[in-house]
């Protein structure tokens, strides 16, 4: 079972770890830079709390869902430099300091609004997600980048 990123302690774990980052962080593998990487991140928060992002057309929803959603939701360990949907790349420079207190702030947020708010919540990609696969999504993935930058 991996840790509850809906309880207060285990959000501060992980802000902890990113305020462990500074602009110079190199990465242990993959592409991108830190300041990159947690715009990456702020990705998954924008798909639930902003109108960034289009969701996608039925099929794409159903190839998502029958091809994607376990290993995203699942409690499995993301490999290293596994692939990632063309809304996550990041290729232009990001600012630091902005990227980190808008990722901060997302995960906040989602602390904030807990489990109730996200069990049954539709994610765009996903569909109708229950708590535990949502906390999976937020937790694995941010353990990944982080661990993917030595924190």
């Amino acid at each position: 079972m991996l840790p509850d990123i809906f309880t207060k302690a285990v959000t501060e774990q992980v802000i902890d770890r990113i305020d462990q980052l500074t602009p110079e962080t190199p990465a242990q593998w993959g592409k991108m830079n830190v300041s990159q990487m947690l715009a990456h991140c702020c990705v998954t928060y924008e798909m639930c709390f902003e109108d960034k992002h289009p969701k996608p057309n039925f099929l794409v929803r159903l190839l998502l869902k029958a091809f994607v959603k376990n290993k995203v939701v699942n409690e499995q360990p993301y490999p290293h430099d596994s692939g990632t949907a063309p809304a996550f790349v990041i290729k232009d420079e990001k600012n630091f300091d902005a990227e980190k207190k808008r990722l901060i702030a997302y995960i906040r947020k989602a602390q904030e609004l807990g489990t109730a708010h996200f069990d049954g919540a539709e994610s765009r990609s996903f569909g109708v997600l229950t708590a535990t696969e949502w906390n999976n999504m937020f937790y694995k993935h941010l353990n990944h980048h982080l661990s993917q930058f030595g924190v």
